[in-house]
């Protein structure tokens, strides 16, 4: 029986003092970029965006043949998102979630997972 294997690893960094994060979305999608390396994904895809104004701040979204990575932030409040889902027994988030971590340095941070594997 075939079996769809997907991994979702998602989170809320908070504190980060980076400021390139906030403002450097070339600087940003680098880092996202090698993240999508770490988690063994291909990439199909890859865009970037410094998003204007006091709440503004950067979004990068990159699409995988096994799924995705986004990250969007906001300068106001040195915050960020982080959504990385993936699929096929070779990919790792975890690993892409480990690199942001140390890439980005917030303060503190949550973290959630869902396996979104199914039988067919």
């Amino acid at each position: 029986m075939d079996r769809i294997v997907g991994k979702h690893v998602f989170g809320s960094l908070y504190g980060i003092e980076d400021r390139r994060a906030f403002e450097d979305e070339k600087w940003l999608e680098k880092e996202a970029l090698e993240a999508v390396r770490k988690a063994r994904a291909t990439v199909i895809e890859s865009r970037a965006w410094k998003i204007p104004g006091e709440k503004g701040g950067v979004s990068v979204i990159i699409l995988v043949d096994e799924s995705h990575l986004a990250i969007h932030t906001w300068k106001e409040y040195n915050y960020a998102t982080v959504d990385i889902y993936t699929c096929g027994e070779h990919t790792d988030p975890w690993a892409a979630w480990r690199y942001l971590l140390s890439v980005l340095k917030p303060k503190k941070y949550t973290v959630n997972y869902a396996d979104r594997s199914q039988l067919l």
